[in-house]
């Protein structure tokens, strides 16, 4: 069990139960109490082309995609959702569907009327987001949530009339100007931003509703995610509404993939998650097969585990603050010429037959080489429920690097939480993504999900001073996942950093093609942030990490930030991309690309 005087988000840190919910029910699909974690996904044609819509929805439902969301900017495109469920059901697909709603209420109440769920974002339903920076008194916040009372209720009322589900779904990028104002650009301002317009539904006797907490980067999403959880077990037990997760804006490839597993698959570890959305710069029916193999493990997990991890000490007190990350303050140790701990850069390890594969081109992969040999290391292997071993090592004089052994009978996430706590500070740790390395090839998809779940969350928790994947038996694919992680993580920038949001009906540009065209412009400066995004919804706000931004500011017209602000507008679609190099030169983060290398991995 978890220290009593710490916040809890859930029941048990070192064994999986999954959150008890109440059920919300989105036309014939449960989600919570106690049905499967449900997998949903976003249409990206145009509202207004009904056939087109149509045709993904379908398409999107024979992949096993069991909830569709459908943008709809104002009333006019709500209004042809009528025309969309009928030719839906008329296909015989019972597929429900989500209005996705941003700025307009009287498109919510449109949709409200022909789709079975209604998704609002408190950040700009009915409130404001200008950017700008003013102290509100209680009173006039007070005369705020007031006006957006009276803006929110017929919506309310509405969807308790017909049995219409909701989704109160907070987004890190559009934090409304009176939260940032008040909370600041932080979990807490997310968190307070949905539960005042849950408070709002709840007054009116409306409970058929869901949250969410979005964000691109993995640490603030699943800090968000954490301490909404907390705060709605500290309101009482029936603020036990089911949760959606997602990572907003991941990307596409294998580093959108490496996010998102690392964001929603470390929620899910803890039993956190009714039903997920992966939101991938590519066509939607590609995001439904990560969905798909994120959340399997958890379903066929029917109920508390029992066994071996209940062995664990009674009394367990976490290394780390999950509602805010800081890394654990180990010591510095140099292992193979390389140090790592107290601070340094976290280490990438392989095995000696993997270094072995590599060594003839070892000299030339440049900053994705592999680093330390797992066999040459002299790391400590420890079962962290073994006190003697720990002890041991704890009385050691000099700080030595530590992992968890192979083949403990535990998850990795629980025993590096266990290991972490229980050996000294001053020792690193060296992370592995399973304590059972396969002997052969196995699928890639369900390998790197692991790795990411396993590894990002750690670190995003600040645990961990060296990495080594070993679910992947390739050695090269195998490095460059390791490295990945750490890019995704945070822990290590390596390489040019993106936020691309997914295609939806809103886009201005096509995504796919611009984020490939900006990616062959600009991928070797290393350290740099580039945002792609399809239009202002949650541009500027999720470009506040982003060094760079590409934003749809009309059709064909491209606007630039810095940061979070507006500096080149309406651009030509076939100019942006150079005006953007431009930009980028004009701030003094331009380099030429090097010339290829001579061996890749």
């Amino acid at each position: 069990m978890t220290d009593s005087a710490l916040p809890r988000y859930c029941p048990d840190l070192l064994r999986y139960a999954r959150r008890a919910t109440r059920e919300v029910r989105v036309g014939h699909v449960g989600l919570g109490g106690g049905n499967p974690i449900r997998v949903q996904s976003m249409i990206t044609a145009d509202t207004r082309d009904t056939a087109a819509c149509v045709r993904e929805v379908l398409e999107l439902a024979d992949a096993g995609c069991e909830i569709v969301r459908i943008t709809a900017q104002t009333k006019v495109y709500a209004a042809n959702l009528e025309n969309i469920a009928r030719e839906v059901r008329a296909a015989g697909c019972e597929v429900p569907l989500v209005a996705d709603i941003h700025f307009k209420p009287d498109a919510a109440l449109e949709a409200a009327k022909w789709v079975e769920k209604i998704r609002v974002n408190p950040g700009n339903y009915a409130d404001k987001k200008k950017f700008e920076i003013r102290e509100y008194s209680d009173a006039q916040y007070a005369e705020e949530l007031e006006r957006i009372r009276a803006e929110f209720t017929p919506l309310v009322r509405m969807c308790k009339e017909l049995g219409r589900a909701m989704r109160i779904g907070t987004n890190h990028g559009s934090l409304s100007d009176r939260i940032m104002n008040r909370y600041g650009d932080t979990p807490s301002g997310m968190v307070e931003s949905a539960l005042e317009f849950a408070r709002i539904a709840r007054d009116h006797g409306y409970h058929n509703f869901v949250f969410s907490m979005k964000a691109s980067n993995p640490k603030v999403m699943i800090e968000a995610y954490r301490l909404l959880v907390a705060r709605l077990d500290a309101e009482g037990p029936d603020w036990n509404y089911p949760i959606h997760l997602g990572v907003t804006e991941a990307g596409d490839g294998e580093d959108g993939r490496i996010k998102s597993a690392i964001g929603i698959g470390s929620l899910l570890a803890d039993g956190i998650g009714d039903t997920v959305r992966v939101s991938l710069t590519e066509d939607s029916v590609h995001e439904i097969p990560v969905a798909k193999a994120m959340v399997e493990p958890y379903n066929v997990r029917s109920g508390p585990d029992d066994g071996p991890q209940r062995s664990a000490p009674g009394t367990f007190t976490p290394s780390y603050d999950p509602f805010s990350y800081e890394r654990r303050r180990s010591s510095a140790v140099t292992v193979m010429g390389h140090a790592m701990g107290g601070g340094n850069t976290v280490r990438v390890f392989t095995t000696q037959d993997r270094w072995n594969a590599l060594a003839h081109k070892i000299a030339s992969m440049g900053d994705f080489k592999p680093e330390v040999i797992f066999e040459k290391s002299g790391v400590v292997e420890i079962d962290p429920r073994d006190g003697e071993t720990l002890a041991a090592v704890n009385a050691r004089q000099e700080p030595c690097l530590v992992t968890v052994a192979d083949h403990v009978d535990m998850d990795v996430i629980p025993a590096f939480r266990l290991l972490a706590a229980r050996v000294d500070a001053r020792h690193p740790v060296l992370l592995k993504d399973t304590f059972d390395p396969p002997l052969e090839n196995r699928d890639f998809l369900p390998t790197l999900l692991t790795a990411a779940q396993n590894l990002g969350s750690l670190l995003c928790d600040g645990i961990g001073d060296a990495v080594m994947v070993r679910g992947e038996t390739a050695p090269g694919q195998s490095l460059r996942l390791a490295y990945n992680i750490l890019q995704a993580a945070g822990a290590r920038i390596f390489k040019t950093d993106y936020v691309a949001c997914p295609s939806c009906g809103r886009t201005l540009f096509n995504l796919q093609s611009t984020t490939r065209k900006i990616r062959a412009a600009t991928g070797h400066l290393k350290g740099v942030r580039i945002a792609v995004m399809g239009c202002i919804v949650n541009g500027p706000g999720e470009m506040a990490d982003a060094d760079f931004g590409y934003v749809g500011g009309a059709p064909g017209k491209i606007n630039l930030y810095v940061g979070k602000t507006a500096v080149k507008f309406n651009i030509p679609e076939n100019e942006a991309v150079e005006r953007l190099i431009d930009l980028i030169r004009e701030h003094g983060k331009w380099i030429d690309a090097p010339e290829p290398a001579t061996a890749e991995i």
